[in-house]
């Protein structure tokens, strides 16, 4: 799938309903701790009435639990900036872009639309990280018109969500967060939204695919895929079943056009819900478990060395020392089929399954050693920060200039999603359209070297940055590979 017309669904809401008969499913069931399970069986519509039914018992229900979402970066402005701000309007007679709400100079303001949904009586409000990324302001809107002021709790760059509370009325509405699992290719689905900003919209389709791994839009790729309408304005949205329970979060649409072509992306309601759970327990960055181990895929050589019928599960290419795989007896070579008895055939599904189990207790890797399978307890904990990150913005007219970099430690590996030295310094991010970018520096990139001295901290790179050399001679380590380049100073 190329990956330039896959967009973010912006500011979109979609629904996800399974295929039940509408009236039979409407019954109001007590809200569970946890997943909710199907309580009827799926049936096919065979004749003409049944083809008539009406999705409406389940919108009137669900609705009232999506919102929209409107997030802002309020930047305050110098005198000077305010001064050329006016002249410019006297002068072309004009409002100019990045002045204040109503035209007010000395603010510049940038602006994000999109849905949400409410999962909790709290006032707790799930959506996609993209949404608010980089604001600093935002509002909720219910579906009554009702308008509340809301509070950044968690963001989770890692898997495009994240979650705000409103002061909480009486009468909200959350909605219950359901089993994804039990998803099938084929059940009904309804999106519920704020496409383009026209307003609540609802859509129906169906569950096209599952599992979907290459779409690219966030760290642990495990995505529904529905034919549900879904456009811009809809991220953050609710996939919901028939009985009105959160089966998804739409995040992105598949588009060539920027508008919808019957392909759109939603993040499974399991990952949803450990989101949702760390924000309900006071946490404000969601930890996963560390298993500390590279896997890859199973590649059909490899399938047919140790007996496998197809190419299923990961290969653990090599594991770090003192690691909890290396503890609980996983060897190089191994291949990983399931999780707790959920099969994996891709280390994105792998990493997807992994990551669900928190951060206590044991899970149990099935896996295969030669051609004898065999279950392997493996202790759950996150990964050790093992030294501070001290992490350093660089701003000085730099080739690092936009980079933000970080020490290296099982922390920051795991975070990163690469293999990191236990000494070193990584870049963790890179602005747009900054020098560091243009440079070519990557999130994941090791840095060696700065004109022959070794970087192991980032308080070596920072002294280094605060002088001009004129010329910087940099070596890198980047997937394995060790890149040297010069740049001007």
């Amino acid at each position: 799938m190329p990956s330039s017309p896959l967009l973010p669904a912006g500011l979109v809401s979609a629904m996800l309903l399974a295929a039940t008969p509408v009236g039979a499913q409407m019954a109001n069931t007590p809200e569970k701790s946890g997943p909710e399970k199907p309580t009827s069986e799926k049936a096919v519509p065979l004749s003409k009435g049944e083809i008539q039914l009406s999705f409406a018992p389940v919108v009137k229900r669900a609705a009232p639990s999506v919102v929209n979402v409107y997030a802002s970066h309020v930047e305050k402005r110098s005198a000077r900036s305010n001064a050329m701000e006016e002249f410019m309007r006297r002068f072309f007679g004009e409002d100019r872009p990045g002045r204040g709400p109503g035209g007010m100079p000395g603010e510049r303001a940038q602006r994000s639309l999109g849905s949400g949904v409410i999962v909790d009586a709290s006032g707790l409000v799930i959506t996609n990280n993209h949404v608010i990324e980089n604001m600093n302001e935002v509002k909720v809107a219910l579906a009554d018109k009702r308008e509340f002021e809301a509070q950044f709790v968690l963001r989770d760059p890692r898997t495009d969500l994240a979650v705000l509370k409103i002061k909480s009325p009486a009468d909200i509405a959350p909605m219950p967060i359901g089993d994804s699992d039990h998803l099938e290719v084929g059940d009904f689905v309804l999106a519920i939204g704020n496409p383009f900003g026209v307003g609540q919209t609802v859509t129906q389709g169906i569950v096209s695919a599952l599992a979907r791994t290459q779409v690219g839009s966030s760290d642990y790729q495990f995505f529904i895929q529905t034919d549900a309408a879904i456009n811009p304005g809809n991220s953050g949205g609710a996939l919901v079943d028939l009985q009105g329970r959160l089966v998804g979060i739409n995040t992105a649409i598949y588009s060539q056009s920027g508008g919808s072509h019957g392909i759109g992306f939603a993040i499974p309601a399991s990952m949803v819900r450990a989101v949702v759970e760390t924000a309900k327990n006071g946490g404000s960055l969601v930890r996963r478990p560390w298993l500390g181990a590279r896997v890859q895929s199973v590649t059909p050589d490899i399938a047919e060395s140790v007996g496998l019928d197809r190419p299923t599960g990961v290969l653990v290419a090599s594991m770090q020392a003192k690691s909890p795989a290396e503890e609980a007896g996983l060897k190089r070579g191994d291949v990983i089929l399931t999780v707790d008895g959920q099969t994996v055939d891709d280390p994105e599904a792998f990493g997807y399954r992994f990551a669900l189990k928190g951060i206590s207790g044991t899970a149990n890797l099935g896996i295969l050693r030669g051609t004898k399978r065999q279950t392997v307890p493996v202790k759950l904990g996150p990964a050790p920060e093992t030294r501070p990150r001290d992490a350093l913005k660089v701003r000085t007219r730099t080739p690092f200039a936009g980079a933000t970099l970080v020490n290296t430690s099982p922390a920051v590996s795991e975070e990163l999603q690469a293999d990191l030295p236990e000494e070193g310094v990584a870049v963790s991010a890179v602005e747009d359209n900054s020098l560091a970018s243009r440079a070519g520096f990557r999130k994941g990139d090791v840095i060696l070297a700065i004109n022959g001295m070794p970087i192991t901290s980032t308080k070596d790179l920072d002294r280094l940055t605060q002088r001009n050399p004129g010329l910087w001679e940099v070596s890198i380590k980047r997937g394995g590979e060790v890149l040297t380049s010069v740049f001007g100073g």
